[in-house]
């Protein structure tokens, strides 16, 4: 199973579970990152970190940490 952190640029993904131990989980689902959501990652900064995806129509730049515990397919 992939995460969120391991899409190429450009890549789109069906979010199909979160770490809900993660201290961030909480935070990605109230910004829309929820189970069967599509996401795609828009861009990538010099050092890979944050990571932008859009989602529901909006880019949003996270951590590669916190992309870390989105489970997708």
């Amino acid at each position: 199973m992939r995460t969120a952190s391991e899409l190429t640029q450009g890549e789109s993904a069906t979010i199909i579970d979160i770490d809900n131990q993660h201290p961030s989980a909480k935070r990605l689902i109230e910004l829309g990152f929820t189970p069967g959501q599509q996401i795609q990652l828009v861009g990538k900064s010099f050092f890979n970190d944050p990571l932008a995806f859009s989602v529901r129509g909006t880019v949003i730049a996270v951590r590669k940490s916190e992309a870390a515990c989105l489970k997708v397919r």
